[in-house]
């Protein structure tokens, strides 16, 4: 009996790391097809909305009230007014990047800074606490950010105005105004600017600062001689990330930009954007058979194709630029 124990405790044991096995390979092929299908359920989904955006604007050029050449090639937009409609979509791709334009004004350099700030010079007790309320401003519903715009910043640029600008412009911000919305994207873009050139600044490796200080370089000449050059792809793919998060941006510009599709470069004055254009015809106060309402598919189409471009260019840069250290 003594002598038949040992061999049932390895029988036993044996088993045990057969079933043991077993379920290590099934617990396996089990996380396999779950990351497989959420994988292919989102390549489904970008498919489905794909295919519904551009039948949608198939649809839209269908109609005998517009064509393609009136499209891209005019510059008057008014689907909503008069017997006669006009489909020129450059207004509102100007306003989109008018908004846009003003947004990357504020947001990259003062990202950018505030990244080399925290990487390079900031302590660890105050960038604990820097990082964090930074990151804070990201989570703050974008609809908060178009009533700022509207009851804070408009304010302010006007009393600037009035102060400062008036004796030469003689020409006031309209409530509605490019300014304002850009601004207020620019601080919700401020965020993403700052905490991916701060992640692209902090994975340059320690020993090329170590290397320039020992050749006599300072804190400032190694930050931007040195460590900026090095994380380049990393601050150009932050900048385009953000670029493509402002043009894409909706509630901001709806409530603080304007609903009048101008052609100008004017940032005092009211205008559309394309996300501001699909929110208001959105709204139900068209018949969604009408012409009107599929246009609104045909400037998504226009949207979608500007921030592909924005992030095959950004691939492209960050290849270019890459750099890989042992």
């Amino acid at each position: 009996m003594d002598n038949a124990t040992p061999e049932i405790l390895r029988s036993v044991a044996r088993g045990q790391r057969v079933k043991s096995r077993r379920f290590q390979k099934a617990s396996n092929r089990l996380i396999a097809v779950l990351l497989g299908g959420a994988a292919l359920f989102s390549v489904v989904v970008t498919a489905s909305i794909i295919i519904v955006l551009f039948t949608e604007t198939f649809r839209f050029f269908q109609r005998d009230e517009v064509s393609l050449r009136e499209f891209f090639l005019t510059t008057s937009w008014s689907p909503l007014l008069g017997a006669e409609k006009d489909f020129g979509v450059w207004p509102l791709v100007s306003g989109t990047l008018l908004v846009a334009g003003v947004a990357m004004i504020v947001a990259l350099p003062l990202g950018l800074i505030t990244a080399v700030f925290l990487s390079e010079y900031a302590p660890t007790r105050v960038r604990a606490v820097l990082k964090p309320t930074l990151e804070v401003l990201a989570g703050i519903p974008t609809v908060v950010y178009g009533f700022f715009a509207l009851t804070v910043i408009t304010p302010g640029l006007r009393l600037l105005n009035d102060v400062f600008l008036d004796a030469f412009t003689n020409k006031d911000f309209s409530i509605y105004n490019a300014a304002s919305a850009g601004i207020a994207v620019g601080i919700l873009s401020l965020p993403i600017v700052s905490s991916l050139c701060e992640d692209a600044l902090r994975a340059v490796p320690k020993s090329l600062r170590e290397g320039a200080f020992g050749l006599g370089g300072t804190k400032f000449d190694v930050s931007v001689k040195v460590v900026l050059p090095a994380a380049l792809s990393g601050i150009v793919s932050a900048f385009l990330l953000a670029i493509a998060r402002a043009v894409g941006e909706t509630m901001i510009v709806a409530l603080a930009a304007g609903n009048t599709p101008k052609l100008t470069l004017d940032v005092r004055e009211q205008i559309q954007t394309m996300t501001g254009y699909m929110v208001q015809m959105a709204l139900g106060d068209v018949s969604n058979f009408g012409v009107e309402y599929l246009s609104m598919y045909a400037v998504a189409a226009m949207l979608f194709a500007m921030t592909f471009v924005l992030t095959v260019i950004g691939n492209m840069i960050r290849k270019r630029f890459r750099e890989a250290y042992q």
